[in-house]
Formats: C-alpha cells, sequence, structure tokens
C-alpha cells in the first residue's frame, strides 16, 4: 500500500548516519543556500534576482520546510526545480514547487525510470535534457548540468555555478563516511571514475546531499572527493591483498583502521566489502551507459 512504501521510504533515512546539525539553512555564497530538514539530506538554492532555483526536494516535508525557508529569504518566485538522479529518496516531493509554479527538470534517464516506476511521493520533470551538460540561465545566473555517464543511479547530475565556484553533488560523494551499506545502485569503477572527473570541475566549495561532518549543511570542497577515491582505492587494494592470502572470509576480517572514525565504519563496512567483491565477480548492477 501507499502508506507502507512511505513508512519504507522515511525508513532510509534512518539508516542514514544524521550528524548534528546546527541550522536549516546556511549561505554558501552570494545568493546561494544549503538547506536541511534534518541533516540526513542536504538541499541547496539559488536566489537570483529574477527568481529561484532548486535542488533536490528530498520529500513532501522536506520540500515544504524549505520553500518556508526560502520565503524566510527571498520572496522571488520558484523558478525550477532539479532532480538530481531517479532515487526516490531525492527525487519526491516536487508537487511542493509544482504548486508554486516551478518548472521540473531532470536528465533523460531520470525520467524514464521514474515513469516507469513512480514513487509514493514522486511527480515527472516537465523537461528532460540529454547529453552531457546542459546550462540553464536566470537572473544573469547560470547553472551548469553535467552528467558523467554511469556512476550511481540514472541521470545523475552534477551541479556548478561557475561564477561562484560552487557546486551540488549528491551521493557519490558523503564526506566523513564509508559507502552507503550495500552501495546500492553503485557502479563502482564508473563511480571511481566520475569521482575523478568531478576534480576537473570549476568549484572551490561544494555541497553533498549527505555529508558526516560536523557542521554538514556548511558544506565541504574537492578534498572530500580526494578522501573518498582513496577509501575505495584502499578498500580494493585491502580486498586483493587478503585474496592473495588465501583468505576466504573477507568480509568478517579486513579491517581498515585509517577509516574507523568515519560514520558507517562499524555497520556498513563489510557490507562495502561484500559490494566490491560482487561487482568484482559478478559484473556491475547498473547496467547505465557508460560515458
Amino acid at each position: 500500500s501507499t502508506s507502507k512504501m512511505l513508512v519504507f521510504a522515511a525508513s532510509l533515512l534512518l539508516l542514514q548516519v544524521v550528524p548534528v546539525v546546527f541550522s536549516d539553512i546556511y549561505e554558501v555564497s552570494n545568493g546561494v543556500y544549503s538547506f536541511t530538514e534534518d541533516g540526513g539530506y542536504i538541499s541547496m538554492f539559488i536566489v537570483t534576482g529574477e527568481g529561484v532555483m532548486v535542488i533536490e526536494p528530498v520529500s513532501t516535508q522536506s520540500s515544504m520546510a524549505m520553500l518556508e525557508a526560502i520565503r524566510t529569504v527571498t520572496d522571488e518566485p520558484v523558478k525550477y526545480l532539479f532532480y538530481s538522479h531517479n532515487h526516490w529518496d531525492h527525487a519526491s516531493g516536487g508537487q511542493v514547487f509544482k504548486d508554486v509554479g516551478a518548472t521540473i527538470i531532470a536528465h533523460e534517464e531520470t525520467y524514464d525510470w521514474l515513469e516507469a516506476n513512480p514513487g509514493p511521493d514522486t511527480i515527472l520533470p516537465d523537461e528532460i535534457w540529454s547529453g552531457n551538460q546542459n546550462d540553464v540561465t536566470l537572473g544573469g545566473v547560470t547553472l551548469e548540468l553535467h552528467y558523467f555517464g554511469a556512476n550511481h543511479g540514472l541521470g545523475n547530475t552534477a551541479f556548478l555555478l561557475p561564477a561562484a565556484k560552487v557546486a551540488y553533488i549528491a551521493d557519490n560523494v558523503a564526506p566523513n563516511r564509508v559507502g552507503f551499506t550495500i552501495l546500492p545502485d553503485f557502479d563502482i569503477k564508473q563511480w571511481e571514475r566520475t569521482l575523478g572527473e568531478y576534480l576537473d570541475l570549476g568549484f572551490e566549495k561544494a555541497i553533498y546531499s549527505h555529508n558526516n561532518n560536523p557542521e554538514p549543511i556548511k558544506g565541504g570542497d574537492k578534498e572530500d572527493i580526494v578522501e573518498m577515491l582513496q577509501f575505495i582505492k584502499d578498500l580494493r587494494d585491502g580486498i586483493h591483498a587478503e585474496m592473495e592470502n588465501g583468505n576466504m572470509n573477507i568480509p568478517g576480517t579486513l579491517k581498515l583502521p585509517k577509516y574507523q572514525e568515519w560514520a558507517g565504519y562499524e555497520n556498513w563496512l563489510a557490507m562495502n566489502i561484500w559490494a566490491f567483491m560482487l561487482d568484482e565477480g559478478m559484473g556491475p548492477y547498473n547496467a547505465g551507459p557508460k560515458p
């Protein structure tokens, strides 16, 4: 039933390792704000002078709270809402912004999946885009939408404000945290490639949809991506070393003490190991297009 699906969707939030939240809204750069309702998911909005652009609705509850937060900053109309990718826990709640006149935009892969797999709280985008980049300009502010092919989910889009040098990245980077549970819907090798390509984007600050630094709403920078790449390398190298030693119980024995302070280490590291081993043994779960 719809109510059961909503309860399950809510349970996904409980699985997230939620850091301490100091504020619901934070001005990252002039006119650029991060927003979180509870610390588990972080969104972003941009006030342009001619309207507001919003990234990541998350849910109806989060979207309603974000709209209230926007109204504390500006009375400009919300013109655009962007989905980062197809997963219900990110692309839900869009009706809140559609009801106030926003146009919802997403990559065509996101649209196609949501059309085939509607969630209890999702609505389809109004406009779709394809290819590797799409630019949207409002009030003289240009927002670049970058697609890097397969990595996590479908249509996963990194957003860049080149003038402000601020990016928004969903799921592929979660600072100070190991990979999420079993790395659901990750193509691990393409994820790793994408992280390397993120480093070529022209930003100095990034808002990450999940962030376990002490003040997650303040975002991070490229060092968070470098650390995620190192974690992937260390995990893979550790697995291969154990294989060479004939270890048949790698998820139960491999420890990476370097990351023991990261969120999720105790509960999720073994799951990450299983995901890497299955990915190498069976091939990637995500069969989306390669770049």
